[in-house]
């Protein structure tokens, strides 16, 4: 039964480079709330306030790919418990893991923030005071935590990808 790993967390801590890699690395599709929204706005239609569009349409290409038998790996900050919730519906007949991300170190997570490169057209990149003001509610629930300033890329992805077997592996004892 396919997946979905829904990673959540600030602008800045890691979770496309994470996403990127791990999608590649189990030939999971990856889906980039960013480049959703980038896209839409550079589309011919109006859209001052995306408000939820992306996800929304992440979300139905979510529940498409996993219904077909593919991983898939959501990449959005997630900031709130509605946001969090809303992934639950397109994963009700899959498997479905919440992971945080986030960076302890403000300066270590200041310097990620202050020179990312944007690689998606049509998209702008939030300041290190955006995303201080950003509003992102705790979310203790979630299945994994990791926080990037203290494991290594390739850390996250090996603790991620064993996360995602192992949920796979469950099948096989039902």
């Amino acid at each position: 039964m396919p997946v979905l790993l829904c990673l959540s967390g600030l602008p800045g801590v890691g979770k496309s480079t994470i996403a990127r890699a791990l999608a590649e690395q189990a030939g999971a599709l990856h889906l980039r709330i960013d480049e959703m929204e980038a896209a839409m706005r550079q589309s011919h239609m109006t859209c001052d306030d995306l408000a939820d569009g992306g996800y929304a349409a992440a979300q139905a290409v979510a529940g498409a790919a996993l219904d077909q038998g593919f991983d898939v790996i959501a990449d959005s900050v997630n900031p709130i418990a509605l946001t969090r919730r809303d992934w639950r519906q397109p994963s009700k007949h899959h498997h479905h893991l919440d992971v945080v991300i986030t960076c302890s170190d403000p300066a270590e997570h200041r310097r990620r923030v202050d020179t990312r490169e944007n690689d998606i057209e049509g998209h702008t990149l939030p300041t290190w005071e955006a995303v201080q003001n950003r509003r992102f509610e705790p979310f203790p629930d979630a299945d994994i935590h990791l926080d990037a300033s203290q494991l290594s890329r390739e850390g996250a992805i090996l603790r991620l990808f064993a996360a995602m077997q192992a949920t796979k592996h469950e099948d096989t004892h039902v």
